[in-house]
């Protein structure tokens, strides 16, 4: 199971994920999201040993100022949840960067959307609700293509991830599910911890 876990904070969250093999840290530049970064929070990175770990930039529409000033120099990857066509994206992977594209799931429909994107290296299936944690349908999940170029976010926990993992799924992205009962944007190490527990159980 490949895991990615979105809304980490450079400071906070980065080492203990590279500890644990996180194959993807995502980071937000949403300005509406509670998990938005300031830019001064990205310097931080540039001093972690990544080990096999990879960097994601979760951006909306970026322009190319905002992806060759901050983008190309800190992150591996850019993940891309606005409304960019095909030819915007290889635009911006020209520039040197990985993809990873969201599509956002509202019925069956949207999933055959993944065809328009074959230069993405990665497809990432979301529900609609953007940061608002709604679960993907049971019978929509079991539609989406399976490998590891195709992920899966919506509500993911360690109650559920058996089941989805049981539906074929190998790649999964966790956000809220991760932090703390109380405080948005703020992640729980032990939910962390838990969660990567589960999800090695699984693969013996």
């Amino acid at each position: 199971m490949k895991l990615k876990i979105c809304g980490l904070h450079p400071a906070r969250d980065v080492q203990i994920c590279i500890d644990l093999g996180v194959n993807f840290l995502g980071f937000v530049f949403y300005e509406k999201s509670p998990r938005n970064l300031n830019l001064n929070d990205i310097r931080k990175l540039k001093s972690y040993n990544k080990k096999k770990s990879f960097f994601v930039a979760v951006t909306v529409n970026p322009n190319n100022d905002f992806i060759e000033n901050v983008i190309l120099n800190n992150f591996d990857y850019i993940q891309l949840h606005g409304s960019e066509p095909e030819e915007r994206i290889e635009e911006i992977r020209s520039k040197g960067i990985k993809i990873i594209k969201t599509i956002k799931v509202k019925n069956e429909s949207d999933i055959y959307d993944y065809k328009k994107y074959n230069n993405a290296d990665i497809i990432l299936f979301d529900t609609p609700g953007m940061e608002k944690s709604i679960q993907f349908p049971k019978e929509l999940i079991t539609k989406i293509p399976k490998g590891d170029r195709f992920a899966l976010a919506g509500s993911i926990s360690q109650n559920n991830i058996e089941n989805i993992a049981n539906l074929g799924v190998s790649f999964c992205d966790l956000s809220s599910s991760l932090e703390l009962d109380k405080k948005i944007g703020y992640k729980d190490h032990q939910k962390i911890k838990k969660f990567i527990k589960k999800i090695n159980e699984l693969k013996n």
